[in-house]
């Protein structure tokens, strides 16, 4: 897509736009859903075959269905030693610790990238949404940064991570839009602080369990064509860099939705929570009672609903993320 960013649809303002501005006049309540669980799993694997587009919004809740818990086991496998000096509990909240130095800092977003990013998920949730969805027009838009679509098979042009990406480093104080590519920085980091790399290439603490929680000073990233400070490409502030990759994705999902705006487009809305309703959830309700022809899904735990104004247009299903795609799979699949 060769058209400067002023010319391009931004597919992430106008969503969030139409969200916003929609979602007022949803006053009415919300709802769970009209008819049984497994009369609405069967009306979503029918919508599944029979939609011409299907828009797929994800959140936090499809990548914790994976496996990718912050906390618990998984947290103290990489990061024991951050747990007894600093107290930290979980990865997320321990991105925002104020560490003492730039090695400290350095060497718990190196295991914070790698396990998040590198790592493969533990259970195939991305593999199923991928085999439900491989043969229709689909396009994706999400605010998980773990990169898990694209490492599940899901074709890159029609992915858009809207609020960045593990694997890319950008300016600190950024004076262009551009990122860098950490995949080499973040091996070499936790090489460095001790970490062993077992046969199947995953990194491991080592028998000893000697693992230093500082990386080697000249081993700090850098701009590669500078030398400037660099941060994780991860919208927290303004100074979020949408490079040019992050153009090329918003315009293609601006285009995505205007081809399809007045056909059968299955929203389909799977493990956003309530942080940041305006990017997908939202925009979703609204389009969906723009277009009669559309139909709305929300799979999520515990946080299964819709308005009661697109009720009869919706599919609410409440559970595990995993499971209900693995059902599903394994329904359609036996036909």
């Amino acid at each position: 897509m060769s058209r400067n960013y002023n010319e391009q649809p931004n597919g992430y303002l106008e969503t969030i736009q139409k969200g916003l501005a929609g979602v007022r006049g949803f006053r009415d309540g919300l709802s769970r859903g009209i008819g049984t669980r497994a009369e609405q799993i069967e009306r979503l694997k029918q919508e599944l075959k029979t939609a011409d587009a299907i828009v797929i919004g994800a959140g936090a809740g499809l990548s914790t269905s994976a496996g990718f818990i912050y906390n618990g086991d998984r947290f103290m496998r990489y990061f024991p030693d951050f747990a007894a000096r600093f107290g930290i509990t979980d990865m997320y909240s321990g991105g925002f610790f104020p560490f003492p130095d730039e090695e400290t800092y350095w060497a718990w977003w190196s295991r914070n990238i790698y396990c998040n990013r590198y790592v493969k998920a533990p259970k195939p949730v991305y593999e199923n949404l991928l085999r439900a969805v491989a043969d229709r027009d689909y396009f994706v838009i999400t605010t998980n940064v773990d990169h898990m679509f694209q490492k599940a098979g899901f074709d890159k042009k029609r992915l858009f991570y809207t609020q960045g990406d593990y694997g890319l480093f950008q300016h600190k104080r950024p004076t262009v839009q551009k990122t860098w590519d950490n995949e080499a920085w973040v091996m070499q980091a936790m090489a460095a602080q001790g970490f062993v790399k077992k046969e199947d290439g995953v990194f491991v603490i080592p028998e000893d369990r000697q693992i230093s929680m500082r990386i080697p000073t000249a081993l700090i990233p850098r701009d590669p064509e500078h030398g400037k400070a660099v941060v994780p490409n991860l919208r927290v502030d303004d100074s979020f860099v949408e490079d040019q990759g992050w153009h090329r994705a918003s315009a293609a999902y601006a285009d995505f939705l205007r081809h399809h705006q007045e056909q059968h487009v299955l929203y389909l809305e799977i493990g956003v929570g309530s942080n940041t309703p305006v990017i997908i959830k939202y925009p979703f309700w609204q389009m969906t009672n723009d277009n009669p022809k559309a139909v709305y899904c929300c799979l999520n735990y515990n946080e299964a609903n819709c308005p009661r104004q697109i009720e009869t247009q919706s599919i609410c299903i409440d559970g595990d993320t995993g499971t209900l795609l693995e059902r599903l799979y394994d329904v359609i699949t036996s036909e």
